[in-house]
């Protein structure tokens, strides 16, 4: 009888299951499926089965496995029946109405299998298993019983389905919108995500089966192939501003170029990333794999605390920030990953978003990452519970602390006004391309009782730590957090600066300092200005601009110093960093040598880049893009090279040579293309300069079907 049961193909129906399984996008050539789903496949037999069908599903099952070793000890192998009736535990197989020339069966997995590649056979009686096929099996958000289920469907469409994505970054009160290409679903990058299994200990493939089958185990293992510093990291980390041997982190259109690089060097890191690239890439992959992911951005976030909640900035008689005195840093923004999951392995309450940060850590840090860590966790201080809450909550709790050196080579604390960390952490909205802000989602309102009695609590656990850890032997360690009698005197003698957050590049900036005099007596003063370019690390550089001015203030009275920023100067200074400019007033009491300290940052908007197309086309029908380039700057603008990618539009990316751009002119492109996919689409252009960071901008179609 088992020689009776003679298949002669498997049809596993990919067009259709991947349809049913959101995986359409991913290929309709082979078998993409969700776990906890079911899916069918059709068993065409040789010739007609003599008999009554139910004499061979007594003895026939399927086996599925999945790994390099299946073994049934770890659940990598297993055998299940095919029935005629479904709803078992476990895997699962029925037919509904077998016939002698084929049967239709319906396959579901466990909400809680290992995602990976898994090869299907078929086994009848005692005969050795039949290969039938291959199938990838991802996490499954649509299913209530997998444990990265969400019970929205907007969302789910925007955390999973989304392939195009917006990344937030600048200044808190400047902030930017960067487009993100994330391709997820482009044909080879589920592969990528699952798959590898040469390129170090920890991928996925190779991990074992109880790992891939936890979303929590399988973020982690992703995060520490990003950036891993003992195995074959995706990414590079770089900050210099010196990229001449790789990629610049702003070149970057989205995740994909990226793992692909890497799978073509063989497992070297690919140069360079920077916080937003990591986030991007981590959201593919986790995408990918079902596990719904967004992008958030903390502006002002303390970063390389070790947990502390006070970050100490020093500066020199010349108001410059000094580098290097510190390992925290307060950087302008800095960009995470939060995904959904059920969190069993906490107390109630703990299920949702979780926060994940595949940036490279400090050094000498016992991760290359931080997280899973509970949102909800974050905003309740609740350091105890898994991973590394206490790294979040320091990024958005944290004060800034300033120190001026003295004449005699020490630091004094200076007045300023307090720096808060943590503002306005912003994420992609559903469904369009406004931005969301998540604040309210990681700390309660700045000032509120609720905010002192969490940071109370942590203050006090950390100082029972730190002695615990530090014991009495150990040298005195600074603060964990600002003292609180420092924080809440008012100065009556303090200095203001007045500026714009951000500043057309190109253009000379005004600046105005307020000082005002409370004292009760008439004071002499020197006020220092200075202007460093500003990394997006939060590392300044060399000061390049520098006024002082002194003068007499009686009581009572306030003085407004104008002048202004010339492009000259900081123009030079801006070339191959960031546009950002750390701007800096020292104001010094000459006959008490008290200091205080102001500062501002400011984001200098780079040339406009202008998209033109049709709001509608159809799907195979040649159309245009025209883009235009303006140069605002007083000089020309060398070198310019456009390209332009969007997937569903345009094969691979095109690049386009400008040349060079006379000051205060425009140069236009007309790009022919002809949609390949339907719905909606975005075209992203990307103009550079040797005299400019990358410069981006996106338009979306609406792509109607051929008809």
């Amino acid at each position: 009888m088992g020689q009776a049961l003679q298949v002669s193909r498997c049809d596993l129906q990919p067009s259709r299951n991947n349809a049913a399984h959101r995986t359409a996008a991913v290929s309709t050539e082979r078998l993409v499926v969700r776990r906890g789903q079911p899916f069918a496949l059709t068993l065409h037999f040789r010739e007609p089965l003599p008999g009554a069908p139910r004499r061979y599903l007594r003895k026939t099952c399927l086996v599925a496995q999945t790994g390099q070793r299946p073994a049934q000890a770890d659940g990598s192998l297993v055998r299940f029946p095919i029935s005629r009736q479904g709803r078992q535990s476990g895997w699962e197989a029925f037919v509904d109405a077998p016939e002698s020339l084929s049967w239709t069966l319906t396959v579901t997995s466990p909400a809680d299998a290992a995602i990976g590649r898994y090869s299907l056979l078929l086994q009848h009686g005692r005969g050795a298993p039949r290969p039938l096929g291959t199938f990838t099996l991802l996490f499954n958000p649509w299913c209530q019983e997998d444990s990265v289920f969400l019970p929205n469907e907007a969302q789910r469409q925007e955390y999973v389905c989304n392939e195009e994505g917006t990344v937030y970054w600048g200044l808190e009160e400047a902030p930017q919108q960067q487009p993100w290409d994330y391709g997820q679903f482009e044909e080879d990058i589920v592969d990528l995500s699952l798959a590898l299994p040469a390129f170090g200990l920890f991928w996925l493939q190779d991990a074992p089966c109880a790992q891939r089958s936890d979303p929590l185990r399988v973020c982690r293992l992703v995060s520490s192939m990003l950036n891993s510093k003992t195995h074959q990291a995706i990414l590079e980390g770089g900050w210099t501003g010196d990229y001449s041997d790789g990629t610049s982190p702003f070149q970057w259109p989205g995740s994909a170029p990226i793992l692909r690089r890497w799978l073509a060097a063989r497992g070297q890191p690919v140069r360079y990333g920077q916080c937003w690239v990591f986030a991007g890439v981590l959201c593919t992959v986790l995408r990918s794999l079902g596990i719904p992911t967004r992008v958030v951005t903390s502006f002002a976030s303390a970063q390389d605390t070790a947990g502390r909640l006070r970050v100490d900035e020093y500066f020199d008689e010349s108001a410059a920030l000094i580098p290097g005195l510190s390992e925290a840093a307060v950087w302008p923004f800095h960009a995470w990953n939060e995904c959904w999951m059920a969190r069993r392995d906490l107390p109630t309450g703990y299920d949702g978003w979780q926060a994940v940060d595949a940036t490279p850590q400090e050094e000498g840090s016992y991760s290359s990452f931080c997280g899973p860590a509970p949102v909800r966790a974050i905003k309740e201080g609740r350091l105890d519970l898994p991973y590394d809450v206490a790294t979040f909550f320091a990024a958005t709790h944290a004060t800034c602390a300033a120190w001026v050196r003295q004449d005699n080579g020490d630091f004094q604390r200076a007045f300023s006004s307090t720096k808060f960390v943590g503002n306005n952490l912003s994420t992609k909205a559903v469904g369009s391309d406004r931005c969301e802000d998540l604040t309210h989602h990681y700390k309660h309102p700045e000032g509120s009782a609720a905010e002192r009695a969490v940071l109370k609590k942590v203050f006090q656990e950390q100082e029972r730590l730190q002695d615990q850890i530090e014991g009495d032997s150990s040298p005195p360690q600074p603060p964990l957090a600002p003292p609180a009698q420092e924080d809440d005197t008012e100065p009556l003698l303090f200095a203001h600066i007045q500026a714009k957050s951000s500043w057309p590049l190109g253009q000379d900036a005004p600046v105005s300092v307020l000082v005002v005099n409370r004292t009760g007596e008439e004071k002499s003063l020197a006020l220092v200005l200075g202007a460093q370019p500003l990394q997006y690390d939060g590392k300044a550089l060399a000061q390049f601009w520098k006024e002082e001015h002194h003068f007499t203030l009686p009581s009572g009275h306030e003085e407004a110093l104008s002048t202004t920023l010339p492009y000259a100067e900081y123009g030079p200074a801006l070339r191959n960093n960031s546009l950002l400019l750390k701007l800096t007033a020292l104001l010094r009491d000459t006959a008490s040598h008290s200091n205080h300290l102001a500062w501002q940052e400011i984001r200098f908007c780079a040339p406009g880049l202008n998209i033109q197309v049709p709001e509608r086309t159809a799907q195979f029908q040649a159309t245009q893009a025209e883009i235009q380039l303006h140069n605002p700057l007083p000089e020309p603008l060398p070198g310019c090279l456009v390209s332009v990618s969007g997937w569903g539009l345009i094969h691979k990316t095109r690049s386009y040579r400008l040349g060079d751009i006379p000051a205060g002119s425009s140069k236009a492109l007309r790009i022919p293309f002809t949609p390949t996919q339907a719905g909606p689409r975005r075209l992203t252009v990307r103009a550079e300069s040797p005299l400019l960071q990358p410069l981006k901008a996106c338009r979306t179609i609406q792509v109607g079907a051929a008809a």
